[in-house]
């Protein structure tokens, strides 16, 4: 069934609830909200899009986010939500590779992507959000609701992978409405009179998890500020109770740092992942926080439903294996099988390590476009994530390595080859290798090792103008190593672990 549906069914069953709020202030009711997706999808057919065709967002938290996504689903339409913190070049490239038609963009990435269009045949238009072009989308007359499968492609998101070449996960009205199951089984309950508080990025989880907000007819409130501010947060939770807040673990820490003397009464959740959370970190922020926390594992090919770490368990201090749960991320969470495989593909038993494998109707349809990745990922229908972990004998998982090698970075994913191939750019680099570095605020940190050619040198701001010119900022390293030679085994293969060892 197509996800716009559970759009209509909240409008139908209160039309006058608020739906979108822009921080204190109704921007939307329900059926304000379901009327404006609705004729956003006619304007979509106006402008030549078709059932399957792919639009984007590239865009900054707004109302206008939902509404996109709903009017993207309502005209049967796949919705391409990207960190709106990516370079130009980066989003030209997605935006390529899926054959985008429609693309909203902030002011600012629609100013860097118009020198870029020819590198877009299949883009036909790029509007810019909140402008007067994107109001009068408004004024088509509403679309009929296109039927969708659940085998429909509905979200595509992009998450790069070791080659450094992002890759367009397939998310399907199926797998998205697995998720919804899933959440209000494993996660959380939510009651129409609560709200989802959008301080993380709407193209990631902040924006999946507002899918089970509109089943429930809960409101969706984006900060004024369109991000995160403790302060501006604190306000809010005056104004708007039963809240939820998607973090990654270094926001929950400068939350928590900032909360002493606030008033939280309104905040009713929070769920963190997409990094390490260590354990001393979790056990100040459930002190300054009360019992508002539960954990989840995911990834954007098994979209936040992996396993969960559930409230109680952040609560539960007399339980003997109390801080091994904290460190954990949980149990398999409702409708997904989890298992461990070694490098021979068979389980492996309690406490050790292997690969974790998913199965269940959450998992991904395949990589857009993509057929060898897609081969390698889904095998004999599990999802083989890269990520390493061993199971204690209650079935709480614990990552211990990530076989991708990604770095995490303050929620954000990034991959070290695609860092070492701009370095390498510069002729003056011979060798280059990176690796992430422990990082008590950001969870890691990017740390590149450089070995110069003979007889030649090269400065960190070098290194630094030259990531800044093709890649995005948070991408970039933060420290620089300049060694005469990296380790490497037999067969020439750079030893990562002993950089992270010598650190």
């Amino acid at each position: 069934m197509n996800l716009a549906r559970l759009l209509q069914g909240a409008a139908e069953a209160a039309p006058d609830s608020p739906a979108l709020s822009h921080g204190t202030n109704t921007a939307a009711t329900y059926a304000e909200h379901a009327g404006r997706s609705g004729s956003l999808a006619g304007a979509f057919q106006e402008l030549g899009a078709r059932p399957g065709d792919r639009i984007a967002l590239a865009m900054n938290n707004a109302p206008a986010y939902s509404e996109i996504l709903f009017g993207a689903w309502h005209a049967g339409c796949a919705a391409v939500p990207m960190n709106a913190r990516l370079h130009a070049s980066e989003f030209a490239w997605i935006l390529d590779n899926c054959g985008v038609r429609i693309c909203f963009a902030s002011p600012e990435i629609a100013e860097a992507l118009a020198p870029l269009s020819a590198q877009m045949p299949a883009l036909e238009h790029i509007i810019v959000a909140g402008s007067a072009a994107h109001e009068a989308l408004y004024d088509a007359a509403p679309a009929p609701l296109e039927n969708a499968g659940s085998d429909s492609l509905a979200w595509l998101f992009y998450t790069s992978g070791t080659t450094g070449r992002p890759k367009g996960a397939m998310l399907t009205h199926g797998n998205l409405r697995a998720m919804i199951r899933a959440y209000f089984v494993s996660v959380d309950t939510i009651e129409a009179s609560d709200c989802i508080i959008h301080a993380a990025p709407m193209s990631h989880g902040s924006g999946i998890y507002l899918l089970p907000h509109v089943a429930a007819g809960a409101c969706q409130v984006t900060p004024a500020s369109g991000g995160f501010e403790s302060s501006e947060i604190f306000g809010l939770l005056k104004h708007w109770l039963g809240a939820t807040m998607f973090m990654a673990p270094t926001m929950v820490q400068r939350f928590a740092a900032a909360a002493d003397e606030a008033d939280l009464a309104g905040l009713k959740s929070i769920i963190y992942g997409g990094a390490p959370m260590y354990v001393e970190n979790c056990l100040n922020a459930i002190r300054t926080l009360g019992p508002r926390l539960i954990q989840i594992y995911g990834q954007g090919e098994a979209p936040m439903t992996i396993t969960a770490l559930p409230r109680a368990a952040h609560t539960d201090l007399g339980h003997g294996n109390y801080r091994q749960r904290l460190a954990s991320v949980g149990v398999a969470q409702d409708g997904v099988s989890v298992r461990l495989a070694g490098e021979d593909g068979a389980d492996v038993p309690t406490g050790e390590t292997g690969e974790i494998l998913v199965k269940g109707e959450v998992v991904m349809n395949g990589y857009w476009d993509n057929e060898a990745a897609t081969a390698a990922a889904l095998r004999d229908g599990w999802l083989y994530t890269g990520d390493m972990g061993a199971f204690d004998g209650d079935g709480y998982l614990t990552l211990k390595d990530r076989s991708k090698d990604v770095i995490i970075s303050g929620g954000s994913n990034i991959y070290p080859r695609e860092v070492e191939e701009v370095l390498l750019q510069d002729a003056r680099v011979r060798e280059c290798a990176v690796i992430g570095a422990p990082d008590a605020e950001w969870g890691e940190s990017v740390v590149a090792f450089i070995v110069t050619a003979e007889n030649e040198s090269v400065t960190e701001a070098d290194l630094d103008a030259l990531c800044l010119a093709q890649i995005a900022r948070f991408k970039r390293p933060k420290m620089y190593r300049f060694v005469n030679e990296l380790p490497k085994n037999n067969y020439g293969k750079v030893l990562k672990r002993e950089l992270r060892e010598n650190m």
